[in-house]
């Protein structure tokens, strides 16, 4: 990395004394791409973080990776960034966490936030290609719930777009538009790898043949609205669709 001009440095997120070295942020740019622990329903990493700052010089921009999680259940609906955020798992809780701690500092220190909640990630590597071979059970398509992704590439587009739209602070929408459910989307990559289609089950099938992890997020769904990702940050998605990407994946 240092080869490239990128000084590393090492902190523990988890530790706020490892965090006093970190470099003068005063009117920078700041990414934040670290998740929150694993349990629990807030996220002491950005409150550690925010501690670090508060007598030092700010950052003029911070943007910050969340999850459409924080939507909770929408049966499907559309959501827009006004729609009021209700979490129902821990894991988006501690996003929420994330989302209000940073903005309420961003308030009280006239630092612009911007806030991206996303849908899944796809693209090289991020394929759940070993759970189509080992035939997990997915839900039967007309109990499937909406899900929303984009292709990690594009996801980088939107982080360099943020970094300079002029809106000093915002929520956005983040994924490729596309309407779709979590069974096509596993029916779609099975298809296109030449995998076996896995075996689909209903409800009480599923309660015992699926982990808990992804059953709370079948539990979900919700159509996101990307009016405002495309018109304000002018995002132009090279993979405006899950075949656009894969089919340029196989390129590679």
């Amino acid at each position: 990395m240092a080869s490239m001009g990128v000084l590393p440095i090492i902190a523990d997120l988890g530790d706020p004394a490892s965090l006093l070295g970190l470099p003068d942020m005063s009117n920078s740019l700041v990414y934040w791409f670290a998740p929150p622990p694993g349990s629990g329903q807030t996220d002491p990493h950005m409150q550690n973080l925010l501690a670090s700052l508060e007598t030092r010089p700010k950052p003029a921009r911070v943007v910050a990776i969340s999850t459409t999680g924080v939507y909770g259940d929408q049966q499907g609906r559309l959501v827009d960034e006004d729609t009021p955020p209700n979490p129902q798992v821990d894991r988006a809780r501690r996003r929420l966490d994330m989302e209000t701690r940073l903005q309420e500092w961003g308030r009280q220190n006239d630092v612009a936030v911007i806030i991206l909640r996303v849908g899944g990630i796809y693209g090289p590597g991020r394929l759940p290609l070993q759970r189509i071979k080992e035939g997990v059970p997915l839900l039967k398509p007309e109990l499937s719930p909406k899900t929303n992704r984009i292709h990690a590439d594009d996801l980088a587009r939107v982080c360099v777009a943020a970094a300079t739209q002029p809106k000093a602070s915002r929520i956005y929408n983040v994924s490729d538009g596309q309407d779709s459910d979590m069974t096509e989307y596993f029916f779609t990559l099975a298809d296109f790898f030449g995998l076996p289609r896995p075996p689909v089950v209903d409800w009480a099938e599923a309660e015992q043949t699926i982990s808990q992890g992804m059953l709370s997020y079948l539990r979900e769904s919700r159509r996101l609205d990307t009016t405002r990702m495309q018109e304000e940050l002018g995002i132009d998605l090279h993979y405006p669709s899950l075949l656009h990407g894969l089919e340029a994946m196989q390129k590679d």
